[in-house]
């Protein structure tokens, strides 16, 4: 059973770490929160490691993609020198390179350790694990049906794995034009689907191969179900509902059109507080992608100034923790046997930071000053 809790927060406060928002009164009477929403554990993963590399290595360090799909937080590291490649010869030899939280080719990812000086993927582990499916299921002479979206980098970096062996759709006409395989069919997906667009497609599929193997756990990414599930239990309370992301986010994409599909006719996607337009009234729903911060939720909420306050609705408590990718782990540790040695003292008792109570949303504030 889904348990909803509502938290009523004073009139036109709002707090975000530690920080404090006032606005004055103008024409929403209320905001509902949807929670979860934000950044997600892959993303939380990816933020914290770039953010290492821009501490420990002299400007600049690349990263081949966007380390997520948000404007906000990319042109944040691109101010503290970090250089976004979409391929890489743009990369000068012996540079430290970072690979994007979205996963990359497995020629990718060899040719970038032939070229950088510190190479650190910070692939989702959601992400690994579909591409560890898709080696799997071809080793064992399946044909791969890949549900995902043309051209982004997930979908392309996961059929990289097993290019003659995956058949990508996105839709019903695609998965219409299939050919009839001579060997067994699996399904697979990518993980930042839309559940309801993704089931249709899949159920398709299952009908057009009756035999299909799937994985006994969806490839739909947790954070993402648990997004679309929030923002479908607040949809139906708003005049109008906020979702803050980029446009070239799948997930946050696939927030705004459920969020038009169960029935607001007014619902806006912006990257932050400056593309709001000014006619809000009633009550205003806000959500965000699993890879825009906090911080722009509080500025939001800051401009709508909702006059009877602010009401969350949280449908999941989301706990999941990714650790550092190994590189950056061991990187960690370098730091700390170097300070220990300079410093003195223990090595267990310098540890340099706790990495699961840090914030990514913190870290990137940290940043900014």
């Amino acid at each position: 059973m889904t348990t909803v809790a509502r938290d009523v927060v004073t009139p036109a406060v709002y707090r975000c770490n530690d920080k404090v928002f006032f606005e004055a009164v103008n024409n929403v009477d209320e905001v509902i929160l949807a929670s979860p929403r934000g950044f997600c554990a892959g993303v939380e993963m990816a933020i914290k490691a770039l953010a290492w590399m821009v501490r420990t290595f002299d400007e600049p360090v690349y990263c081949y993609h966007e380390i997520v799909h948000n404007k906000i937080v990319v042109d944040r590291f691109k101010s503290l020198g970090v250089v976004f490649v979409d391929d890489l010869d743009q990369i000068p030899k012996g540079r430290p390179i970072m690979l994007s939280a979205h996963g990359s080719a497995p020629q990718i990812v060899a040719a970038a350790r032939e070229l950088g000086s510190y190479v650190v993927d910070s692939v989702c582990p959601l992400v690994t694990k579909v591409h560890h499916e898709v080696k799997t299921r071809a080793n064992k002479g399946y044909r791969i049906v890949y549900i995902g979206h043309d051209g982004h980098e997930e979908a392309v970096g996961t059929m990289a794995v097993a290019p003659d062996s995956i058949s990508r759709v996105e839709t019903l006409a695609e998965v219409d034009a299939l050919e009839q395989f001579n060997e067994p069919v699996a399904i697979l997906a990518q993980t930042t689907l839309s559940h309801r667009d993704w089931k249709d497609v899949a159920d398709a599929v299952r009908l057009k191969y009756p035999q299909v193997w799937s994985p006994g756990k969806s490839d739909l990414c947790f954070a993402t179900t648990n997004r679309q599930g929030a923002l479908m239990q607040i949809a139906r309370e708003c005049d109008a509902i906020i979702v803050i992301g980029s446009d070239n986010s799948s997930n946050t994409r696939a927030l705004e059109k459920l969020a038009k599909d169960v029935g607001c006719k007014n619902v806006y996607r912006v990257n932050d507080a400056s593309e709001l337009p000014k006619n809000f009234l009633g009550t205003v729903g806000v959500t965000a992608g699993a890879s825009a911060p906090e911080e722009l939720v509080a500025e939001i909420i800051r401009v709508l100034a909702p006059t009877k306050g602010v009401r969350e609705i949280k449908i999941a408590q989301e706990d999941e923790y990714f650790p550092p990718p190994r590189h950056i782990r061991q990187l960690q540790t370098s730091i700390e046997l170097v300070a220990t040695t300079m410093l003195g003292g223990s090595f267990t008792s310098r540890r340099i930071v706790d990495d699961k109570k840090t914030a990514a949303s913190t870290v990137l504030a940290l940043l900014a000053n």
